[in-house]
């Protein structure tokens, strides 16, 4: 008896894996064109917040095969949308990008950012201490802090 519940509940879970496949959202991996970077204080701030945010925070996001297969694709789309939407370092000429630049040097010292789950699937991301405040004190030297309202 186990053993078919077991069987006709995995047979089940397989249809419908197969079955979000067919869902249309999560694969539109176009990246829009770069219009314009901020006025980084130095390339390694630049390289640091590459490393660590521009696949959510830009629009040179890397889609590795996996953004390809529900539910993952739906997850990664929805960050990177959201991600765009707060604060995108490749749209610096429309304010909207830049809502919360002011806030990233905070986010990244609290350990918001990057987030917790990015970080298994992504190794260059994770900052080592000194990286962590080095991308610190340059995202404070480019944008501003939240207790100076950013720029």
């Amino acid at each position: 008896m186990i053993r078919k519940v077991l069987t006709y509940g995995l047979g089940t879970l397989a249809v419908l894996l197969v079955a979000i496949q067919f869902v249309p959202y999560g694969r539109d991996h176009r990246n829009p064109p770069v219009t314009q970077e901020p006025a980084w204080d130095s390339a390694q701030t630049r390289e640091l917040a590459r490393r660590a945010c521009f696949d959510c925070h830009s629009n040179e996001t890397r889609w590795p095969w996996y953004t390809n297969v529900a539910p993952v694709s739906w997850l990664v789309q929805r960050d990177v949308e959201e991600g765009r939407a707060k604060l995108n370092f490749s749209a610096w000429d429309r304010p909207e990008a830049r809502e919360e630049a002011g806030e990233s040097a905070k986010t990244v010292r609290e350990g918001e950012m990057p987030p917790w789950y990015y970080l298994p699937l992504h190794p260059e991301a994770r900052l080592s201490p000194e990286e962590q405040a080095a991308l610190i004190r340059g995202l404070e030297a480019t944008f501003g802090s939240e207790r100076e309202g950013g720029h």
